[in-house]
């Protein structure tokens, strides 16, 4: 079974695009299930039955894996599936058996605007790694970019002028991201007196460098906004994806349409989005309380 494995996730490369970080998922999730399917000496996929899987989805609940995490790994089992079916490879599909998980709906964790405005002045000294996080979290917070997508972002890809910037986000797909006037002119001032002292001639495409003057990682700009979270006094356990989650959480309060958000988000379903609205919600239910006679 391993082979298919093997032709899926060249498949996933080639044919949908997916980034290093979502191959990797899928290559964790099914390789725990097809190490199941080999202990019970299952070695095709026509003799894979919707109880086979049913069975691995109860063994990763013994081992303690969440409803939310079974219904990952469920969908990357269906993915797997659905890709030998259309290549031939099987000529059925036990996978569309199965129920999803349930999910119990979790809202996004989100910062207050006093809490954005202490992490984003956090950074407030001038030395070369306070410009370049001042304008990092502050790109981050009028952006809502994803993380991978914030450090993977190129020069060529930021017009300060026109105030936008071009992404590629899941799927490879690119969208189009307006940038406001406070990231723009900070941005400009890491690229000022940063960035062009760390790569003069130019040589590294990447918009935002290390220290050590290389592209910046993941895991470092996590770092980052962890230390500034603590420099702001900010107890709650945040990451890069807060700030994303403020982004659109403060635009559909202040009135913002949600498919216009979706568009700046990258989301490809409006029913992903839709996990924001209760903020407009508990807008309007403020709203009703202040004005209306018996609130």
């Amino acid at each position: 079974m391993n082979l298919y494995l093997d032709l899926f996730m060249a498949w996933l490369i080639a044919e949908k695009g997916l980034s290093a970080n979502s191959c990797a998922a899928y290559s964790a999730d099914l390789g725990r299930y097809l190490d199941y399917l080999e202990l019970k000496h299952i070695q095709k996929p026509d003799n894979i039955t919707a109880p086979d899987i049913a069975a691995f989805l109860a063994r990763e609940k013994e081992r303690g894996l969440s409803p939310r995490s079974r219904a990952r790994v469920l969908s990357s089992i269906r993915a797997f599936h659905r890709f030998l079916l259309i290549e031939r490879h099987t000529g059925n599909n036990p996978a569309t058996l199965l129920d999803t998980p349930r999910i119990d709906s979790k809202l996004p964790v989100f910062l207050n605007n006093t809490e954005v405005d202490a992490l984003l002045t956090a950074a407030a000294g001038e030395s070369a790694e306070d410009v370049r996080d001042r304008a990092m979290l502050e790109l981050l917070y009028a952006t809502g970019l994803r993380v991978s997508e914030l450090v993977g972002l190129k020069l060529r890809e930021l017009n300060l002028g026109a105030g936008y910037l071009v992404t590629i986000g899941k799927g490879s797909k690119e969208r189009l991201v307006p940038v406001g006037a406070t990231a723009c002119k900070l941005v400009a001032d890491y690229l000022e007196q940063v960035r062009t002292k760390q790569d003069a001639e130019l040589k590294i495409p990447h918009l935002f460098l290390s220290r050590l003057g290389r592209a910046m990682t993941r895991q470092a700009f996590w770092n980052i906004v962890k230390k500034r979270a603590l420099q702001a006094g900010i107890a709650r356990n945040i990451s890069p994806h807060t700030l994303r989650h403020s982004f659109a959480t403060h635009l559909l309060a202040n009135g913002a349409d949600l498919r216009s958000v979706q568009l700046m988000l990258g989301h490809a379903d409006l029913s992903t989005t839709q996990i924001y609205t209760h903020v407009t919600k508990e807008r309007l239910k403020r709203l009703h309380q202040a004005v209306h006679p018996r609130g």
